[in-house]
């Protein structure tokens, strides 16, 4: 182990001009630098190797900065700074680690970032290295690998597999890797596996009681289908999450905390927002989505064509949405679903998964792609991959999990949910349906927010334009972030919260369609017993609540349709305005309440 990490190590501080010529000037003064890189690299490892990721991170901070006191003449003289070397120290670390367990690898990439050792940023690059097989060093890893076997990393596979057939490639690599002659990285690890298994692995797949793969086993096309819907999702998956990593840069830059405002003991904290910057991200966010959705629609239409696996590979948007925005309650209506919808779920589920919002499948789709699982995806049911994702989770505890606990820890987390609470604004269909609003909101392009209220699970801001000369002018709106569930499954909701005496007016236009619909509807019905109309209401949208020692009739709502309706029974008076910021753009929503006694006067005249 030490040999592959001098190896390993000493090629990562080579690569890196900055810190080349100190660490060979402290090695020829010093001789030590080798062997603490060595020393280090090598403890930190075995402590990841068990799972304990936090005390491998604190090892390799405490390396590094012990390097850089013993030696900071020399890097002072070359302008290292330490902060670069524990980025070297993490690298190494981590690149190791990537050769013998690519998820504890990133397990202990992630914690690094977690704890504040190292920026995401740095850690994202790293690892798209990594995924990719960029690895200038590969060439000084030959201890990692028995002599005489050769290294498919994951793109060099990817590459291979745009041969004319791309089963029968895959199918004569996965047999030299039976034979011991190849390694194969994920997701082909696994693919191997499923589609060639050893005897083995086979008895082990054929275990339990409802043996999944005995169809595999009977037609090959499910096998052939599999591959073909892995290659789709992860050449869309790669365009996506890229895009993802530049989003998540953007964000942090577009929220500038200003310290504080007002006069003791009413100081609140307030952030700027460039909502020209968050608009310019989410239109770039919605374009390589798209274009990655389209990607995977198209591939998954060619392999279907043209291997004829229609029945396995067509997709079905609709159930694509309905599985990706299921509860676990659900996941069994969806055990039967193809490989298309499967693979078109798993991507929307990322994406919300990904940008804050959770969801059931989200967490599946998250485990499995970030850990090269998308073979294991598509082939478990819905519920037992967000089964065995969460067994997975629980059993060695996520550093994603450490890193948001984290950041909810630290200043920078309100400015990223501000960021992409309000980044929504902007995301379509929902953004064109309220363009007039959001021209009003963005005025100079930027607003000011004051933190108002902060509980263990919420934020509350206020709104206010940001003017010449720094000037605040209120805005009467309030935007609410809150945490809904918890664990893996937990998600972030976005609010924005109107006050409803000076925005009503704003948003009269539309409500005025309802109310004529109501009018129009209520002259319609044909007969004069509403009872029979209103009675199903309280079952489902209609609630009934106590406030100030009488009874109201309550009701949200964000469609019109159902406004109308169900005006033209009970009366409804507006009584609030939000706006909900989703993934699919804001959705205003309209919350209304009426006396209880029009539901009793129905039932009087209905007796």
């Amino acid at each position: 182990m030490r040999i592959v990490v001098f190896k390993l190590a000493h090629g990562v501080w080579r690569r890196h001009g900055e810190a080349a010529s100190a660490a060979a000037l402290y090695s020829v003064y010093h001789g030590l630098y080798t062997e603490a890189v060595v020393s280090s690299a090598s403890s930190a490892v075995a402590l990841a190797e068990v799972g304990q990721f936090k005390e491998a991170v604190q090892y390799v901070q405490r390396a590094a900065k012990a390097l850089y006191e013993a030696a900071k003449e020399a890097f002072e003289r070359v302008k290292v700074a330490v902060q670069r070397l524990v980025e070297l120290f993490v690298e190494a670390v981590t690149r190791v680690l990537a050769r013998i367990d690519e998820h504890r690898a990133y397990l202990f990439l992630m914690t690094a970032v977690a704890v504040g050792v190292i920026a995401l940023s740095v850690a994202l690059n790293l690892w798209g290295l990594i995924e990719l097989g960029k690895l200038a060093y590969a060439a000084a890893l030959t201890p990692f690998v028995p002599a005489g076997v050769k290294e498919y990393p994951r793109e060099e596979v990817f590459n291979m597999l745009k041969a004319p057939d791309p089963y029968e490639k895959f199918k004569k690599i996965a047999r030299e890797a039976n034979a011991g002659r190849v390694k194969l990285a994920e997701p082909w690890e696994s693919l191997r596996m499923l589609i060639l298994p050893k005897q083995s692995e086979e008895e082990k797949l054929m275990s339990g009681r409802s043996a999944v793969y005995s169809k595999y086993r009977e037609d090959e096309n499910h096998k052939r289908a599999l591959l073909y819907a892995t290659l789709a999702l992860e050449e869309a998956f790669g365009v996506y999450r890229t895009a993802l990593k530049e989003v998540a840069e953007g964000l942090r830059e577009a929220v500038e905390k200003r310290g504080e405002v007002g006069e003791e003991p009413f100081k609140r904290v307030m952030y700027v927002v460039d909502l020209g910057r968050l608009r310019q991200l989410a239109e770039e966010d919605s374009k390589t989505f798209e274009n990655a959705s389209k990607i995977l629609r198209e591939k998954l239409n060619e392999y279907a064509v043209k291997y004829n696996l229609r029945d396995l590979l067509d997709v079905e948007e609709d159930k694509a949405r309905r599985l990706a925005e299921a509860d676990k309650a659900e996941f069994p209506n969806f055990s039967g679903v193809n490989f298309g919808v499967k693979a078109l779920a798993a991507l929307i589920a990322y994406r919300e998964y990904a940008l804050g919002r959770g969801g059931t499948f989200g967490t599946a789709a998250g485990y499995w792609l970030e850990v090269g699982g998308s073979a294991w995806l598509l082939y478990y049911a819905p519920i037992t991959a967000y089964r065995k994702a969460t067994e997975a989770r629980a059993e060695k505890p996520s550093a994603v999990e450490e890193m948001t606990k984290a950041k909810a820890e630290r200043p920078a987390a309100v400015e990223e949910m501000v960021a992409e609470a309000l980044r929504r604004l902007f995301l379509k269909p929902g953004a064109d349906h309220y363009i007039d609003f959001i021209k009003e909101l963005k005025g100079g392009g930027k607003l000011a927010l004051t933190l108002e209220n902060e509980a263990e699970s919420s934020y509350m801001f206020k709104l206010y334009k940001l003017e010449e000369g720094g000037k605040l002018k209120e805005l009467d709106i309030k935007l609410w972030i809150s945490k809904v569930g918890e664990g893996e499954e937990a998600s972030i909701t976005y609010y924005l919260v109107f006050k409803v005496k000076r925005w009503l007016g704003f948003f009269e236009q539309r409500l005025e369609v309802a109310m004529k619909a109501a009018e129009e509807l209520r002259g319609r019905l044909p007969v004069k017993d509403f009872f029979s109309y209103m009675a199903g209401w309280p079952a489902s949208d209609v609630s009934i609540i106590r406030r100030r020692n009488k009874t109201v009739l309550k009701m949200t709502t964000s469609y019109l349709w159902q406004l109308a309706e169900t005006h033209a029974l009970f009366g409804w008076s507006v009584v609030g305005l939000r706006m909900s910021l989703t993934l699919e753009g804001p959705k205003l929503q309209i919350v209304v309440e009426a006396p209880h006694k029009n539901l009793d006067e129905a039932i009087k005249r209905s007796a």
